[in-house]
């Protein structure tokens, strides 16, 4: 943290700060930071919004790819697009982060973690990302924060687009859509299928001898569904249908017997089917006083290997009714009431296990004058873990129109998952779920053309559920004779985030720089894949038609399984054509400059890559 900026670092951090301009910016509405639609500026949390202005225009090649660019989020993948993914919001881990989809909670409980690259970003209409203390809203998990999905739904009218693509290394993409309402009725349909050739995951002389010279490609395809009915004004119910399936190669190996040798030659795969589907209610019985409930089933279906493949299914039902009081001065209170219930199940070691898991939830935040506040409880009872309280309090103070000094402190908690818990010879029942306390502090700044902010954060998190080596720390069981799983981590997450936007007339000046201290407290050692800066430059211009962009994202050095990985600069080049009122030309390329980049430890990822594709959009 306190050593000296690179000339480049330096440069990004100047187009950050040097954002200056008049006050009187559209209030932007947000539902994650409270679960109730409030303006951004009521909030003392740190809400970053993607719009679908932003994910159309995007040069991203996975929505992994878009939440780094555009939120501050570091990215973990085993090789190129269509592999294994995480992300590392404010260096918590993969499975220290909730998703949502339209509200649902998506993700295996078996392995613990969320499937990024199984959804695709045709089929998402906006995302919000919650940087920080989630889990006084959310429950378990939210320790890094919450990223939230929204699917297409119908506005008034019809809308109707389709978009096409052809890419280096075999790759192609094509989507279609259609939303609109009419009557007491609104809906929207989305499809897409993505595939690509790819490379070898894996470099030749890896750590584990896994590389097999073969390409590995993927192919995805996704379609949802959002249907609304509204049979009076102000009450509406909606159903929710997401469905995604990606195939993905991979390198890796066999040892299978009699000779038990190991053996890179096979086709490894990985096949992750997620579906998603949710019944909801919405309705205003008075002035400022809202209600909803909903139901929902969200299964991760995932296959993987070659000769002997392993298979995890996790199903997750969940309920939940929520109720909010807009009283005007005394702020809003929101209470809800939660029920969730895992099942979980993985061929030939794991039966069929299950958790569930009862939660109430009160939230409160309002204004008054300069000053806005913001705080949460929440009381979790678990069937595996027990009880658990989290909550959070904050609050913000306008210094001057558009400037806000904010500051929140929040308490979270990570369940252990099935596999820390029953995995065989691994997992140990009495696990208790991670803790962590987190506190940032958060200046903002928004005018009628530019807006910065700057944050400074740290989280420490204890009973890290880890690896235990003595075999003295686990269970008398023999089966446990090489280790098991053991609350013994600490970790401490601390770091800032500068970000400025500016448009000048056709243009447009995007700007982010991050650092993260990621440590483990017991060995002083880096977190693995946590590099100490990111910062990304973006520069878009558009006038009538036409339109162009070139982004730079500059990674740093980190480490991972004993070894340093290099610092990494890439970039991305765009441009678009609208030739006709309905149809607009499209041209990509991914890293410009061919930089060899390595995500992971003897992973690589794609080199230079080109698109070409066409886009058409109209409203009848």
């Amino acid at each position: 943290m306190n050593r000296c900026l690179s000339l480049s670092q330096q440069a990004l951090a100047a187009a950050c700060c040097c954002i200056f301009s008049c006050a009187g910016a559209a209030e932007t509405l947000v539902i994650t930071g409270a679960r109730e639609p409030l303006s951004v500026e009521r909030l003392a949390a740190d809400v970053t919004v993607i719009d679908a202005q932003a994910i159309r225009d995007s040069n991203a090649d996975s929505l992994a790819d878009l939440l780094r660019r555009a939120a501050g989020v570091q990215l973990t993948r085993t090789g190129g697009p269509g592999q294994s993914t995480g992300i590392l919001v404010r260096g918590a881990s993969a499975g220290q982060t909730v998703v949502l989809v339209d509200g649902v909670r998506i993700g295996s409980a078996t392995l613990g973690s969320v499937a990024l690259e199984s959804l695709a970003l045709a089929q998402v209409e906006r995302i919000e990302v919650l940087r920080g203390p989630g889990s006084s809203l959310y429950g378990a998990d939210a320790v890094g924060g919450v990223v939230q999905i929204f699917t297409h739904r119908g506005d008034p009218g019809l809308r109707v687009n389709a978009a096409a693509a052809l890419g280096g290394y075999g790759s192609s993409e094509v989507s279609a859509g259609a939303s609109g309402a009419r009557g007491m009725w609104d809906g929207a349909l989305a499809l897409s299928r993505e595939t690509s050739g790819g490379v070898s995951t894996l470099r030749p002389h890896d750590l584990y001898g896994d590389y097999n010279p073969d390409r590995d490609g993927f192919a995805r395809s996704s379609g949802q569904v959002h249907v609304g009915f509204t049979p009076t004004a102000g009450q509406r119910l909606g159903l929710m249908v997401l469905d995604t399936d990606v195939n993905s190669q991979y390198d890796s190996s066999d040892y299978l017997p009699p000779s038990y040798a190991q053996d890179s030659s096979g086709d490894f795969r990985s096949k992750v089917h997620t579906q998603v589907g949710a019944l909801d209610w919405r309705g205003s019985f008075a002035r400022g006083l809202n209600a909803s409930a909903r139901v929902s089933r969200a299964i991760d279906d995932s296959t993987s290997g070659a000769a002997a493949p392993i298979h995890y299914r996790t199903r997750r039902d969940e309920a939940n009714v929520q109720l909010a009081w807009d009283s005007g001065v005394f702020g809003q209170l929101v209470g809800v009431l939660e029920h969730e219930t895992d099942k979980g199940h993985a061929d030939s070691y794991l039966a069929d296990v299950e958790r569930d898991t009862s939660a109430v939830a009160l939230s409160w935040t309002g204004a008054a004058g300069p000053w806005s506040w913001q705080s949460d409880l929440r009381h979790d009872d678990s069937s595996d873990f027990g009880a658990v309280n989290t909550a959070r309090l904050g609050g913000a103070f306008t210094l001057a129109p558009g400037l806000r000094l904010r500051a929140l402190a929040g308490t979270t908690f990570r369940a252990p998952s099935f596999n820390d818990l029953y995995f065989p010879g691994y997992g140990v029942a009495t696990l208790q779920p991670e803790r962590g306390r987190s506190i940032e502090f958060g200046l903002n700044w928004r005018g009628r053309a530019s807006e910065a902010a700057l944050t400074v954060f740290r989280n420490r998190v204890r009973d890290l559920v880890t690896y235990e080596g003595d075999r003295h720390f686990c269970p008398a069981d023999p089966a446990y004779e090489l280790g098991c799983a053991r609350n013994i981590g600490r970790a401490r997450l601390e770091g800032a985030t500068l970000s400025g936007r500016r448009t000048l007339g056709d243009w447009t000046l995007n700007a982010q720089i991050d650092f993260l201290g990621a440590h483990d407290e017991l060995t002083a050692a880096r977190l693995a894949r946590r590099a100490a800066h990111q910062a990304t430059l973006g520069v878009d211009w558009s006038h009538g038609p036409f339109s162009a962009g070139a982004s730079v994202l500059n990674l740093g050095a980190r480490p991972d399984a004993g070894v340093v990985l290099a610092s990494e600069t890439t970039l991305d080049l765009k441009a678009d054509w609208r030739f006709a009122k309905t149809w607009t030309l499209t041209a990509r390329l991914r890293n410009a400059t061919d930089r060899d980049t390595q995500p992971a430890r003897d992973y690589q990822g794609l080199g230079r890559q080109a698109w070409i594709g066409l886009r058409f959009d109209e409203d009848l």
